[in-house]
């Protein structure tokens, strides 16, 4: 058995529950994140969250607010702020993109969710149209229904 297979807590992905619940996800973006040192450890280990988080523009970079990554466990010196502004790397035409979209209004840049490719930690940005609380209940329903439907077809068989 290989290494990678066993283990497999090491692969780690933060969600964020909130955003399909709170927005319509219209275009989303990969992007890289700027880390100190220990920061990356704890992601790995898991003890991040970004479900407060939410994305600006300023001056013409991304910065990612509100995100908490705990300070690492083992650690001798304090690093970092658990919920500092981390910067988003991406290419300049997507900073674009998302800047005119946000200053037209009505939407915001949420992050769904936070995820290792190889080595680099990087983190899934949509720009989201909020919800309305009858848009959750028609979801609420129609998920319902679905979960019905299934179980009824399970139970025929």
């Amino acid at each position: 058995m290989s290494a990678q297979l066993s283990d497999s807590g090491r692969y780690t992905e933060i969600r964020n529950s909130k955003a399909r619940r709170d927005y319509f996800i219209e275009d989303k973006f990969e992007a890289g994140i700027a880390l100190r040192g220990t920061e990356v450890k704890s992601i790995r280990s898991g003890r991040a969250q970004i479900n407060d988080a939410f994305g600006r523009v300023q001056q013409g970079e991304v910065w990612l607010c509100n995100a908490h990554i705990d300070p690492y466990e083992f650690d001798t010196s304090n690093d970092h702020a658990a919920r500092r502004d981390r910067k988003l790397l991406l290419h300049r035409h997507e900073i674009r993109k998302i800047a005119q979209a946000l200053d037209a209004g009505g939407r915001a840049l949420v992050p769904l969710r936070m995820y290792f490719k190889d080595a680099l930690v990087k983190v899934e940005v949509a720009l989201g149209t909020g919800k309305k609380l009858f848009d959750k209940r028609e979801d609420l329903k129609r998920r319902a229904q679905q979960r019905d439907t299934a179980r009824a077809l399970r139970s025929r068989r």
